[in-house]
């Protein structure tokens, strides 16, 4: 069962405006179905996880690009650096658009090789599991309060809710209710760690590593605290530092910034850490039931987690980049979420509850205070209708992410 991608559109928009279209993204999100569905008749597929074509395109890229003709779609393109200034070569000499479609899975080299060799020439597309939207069948558009409207989109309750965010997002897992989801994120894994990390960084201790992995998903939704971790993995500062930039740069988590201007001097540094995929951040804190996720104490991380990561998806998936903070500051006055679009700053707070309150949004006045523009706020929460909380804030139920 395919599930049509939002960034399908993306997809034909960039290919008539760039030489060169490149989906990054964790493995198994979709990357190389999303294009499959997307592409015309006459363009060739290539893959270099085939080692002979690998070779091919490592040993002589000049060849390699003379045997497989453009329209050309090269997957795991990380695999082959060698041929980024040989692609540039043929987009400038053509500047033809659409000539390459690449896709690749470890950003964290893919991007050096792209910024010193394809700067101007390539539109950069990044694919995160199934969102809420795709899953539901609906258009998915970027999250903003003042942008939503009633519609008759059913109510998640509690134990929905919990069940969708254990299962996760990950397409195979979603196609396939039978598959065993513990076998699933075991098996990622171990192929992320084998495949992916191996080639990053030198990890002498693999099972250090995947403690660290395990350390950091109990910590969702919390402030980042480098020396706590270190010190729960007997790992060096710096070494936790380096891992949690290969989970950010391989697409596992996302650290949402701290809001602080010259205004806001109170507010806090320290970024908190969201993992994009609940289901294997459940999987690698060992919570194996929807009951036991509903009621146990990362309950309210784990909302917050799925609410932050659908609207950080619901941005990437349209070609955008999203401006998001949080703000808290030494008060502890905190709001969970500030999105920036057009000079507005629009406040959201993430509530598991089913009666949201004045009293929940009484930070969001922390803004109008230090001088800030604006927008309609949002209280996230598990509510079964879109209302007006109030004139400046809406309560959005969850279904409507």
């Amino acid at each position: 069962m395919y599930v049509e991608r939002t960034l399908s559109k993306i997809i034909h928009e960039t290919t008539k405006t760039f030489p060169v279209v490149l989906i990054t993204g964790p493995r198994q999100v979709g990357k190389t179905t999303v294009f499959e569905r997307s592409k015309e008749s006459s363009r060739t597929y290539v893959t270099l996880d085939d080692p002979q074509v690998r070779s091919l395109a490592k040993n002589d890229p000049h060849l390699f690009l003379q045997t497989y003709r453009s329209p050309l779609f090269i997957d795991e393109i990380q695999y082959a650096p060698e041929l980024f200034p040989y692609i540039k070569m043929a987009a400038d000499k053509t500047r033809q658009k659409g000539m390459f479609w690449l896709t690749g899975s470890q950003q964290f080299n893919l991007m050096r090789d792209v910024s010193e060799s394809l700067a101007g020439r390539m539109a950069v597309l990044e694919l995160q599991g199934l969102s809420q939207a795709e899953k539901n069948g609906r258009e998915g558009l970027p999250f903003l309060p003042d942008a939503l409207v009633p519609d008759d989109r059913p109510a998640y309750d509690v134990y929905s809710l919990y069940g969708i965010i254990l299962r996760g997002s990950f397409p195979e897992l979603y196609a396939n209710t039978n598959m065993n989801r513990s076998l699933f994120y075991a098996s990622y894994m171990k192929t992320y760690i084998e495949r992916d990390i191996r080639q990053l960084i030198q990890v002498s201790d693999e099972h250090r590593f995947l403690t660290f992995v395990k350390m950091a998903a109990a910590r969702t939704g919390q402030m980042l605290n480098y020396h706590d971790m270190a010190k729960d993995v007997g790992a060096s500062v710096n070494t936790i530092k380096s891992w949690i930039s290969v989970l950010e740069t391989s697409g596992l988590i996302f650290l949402l910034q701290p809001y602080h201007n010259n205004i806001a001097q109170r507010s806090l540094k320290t970024p908190k850490l969201y993992f994009f995929d609940t289901g294997l951040c459940c999987y690698l804190c060992g919570w194996e039931t929807v009951e036991t996720l509903a009621s146990g104490a990362m309950n309210g991380a784990i909302l917050e987690t799925y609410v932050i990561s659908e609207i950080v998806k619901s941005y990437r998936h349209n070609g955008l980049s999203l401006n998001a903070w949080f703000y808290r500051d030494r008060d502890k006055k905190e709001i969970d979420l500030l999105i920036e679009r057009n000079g507005q700053l629009y406040p959201v707070e993430i509530k598991r509850s089913a009666s949201p309150k004045i009293d929940d949004v009484k930070h969001f006045k922390i803004l109008s205070r230090m001088g800030l523009q604006q927008g309609k706020g949002a209280v996230i929460c598990l509510y079964d209708q879109l209302l007006p909380l109030n004139h400046e804030t809406m309560i959005v139920p969850v279904g409507y992410l």
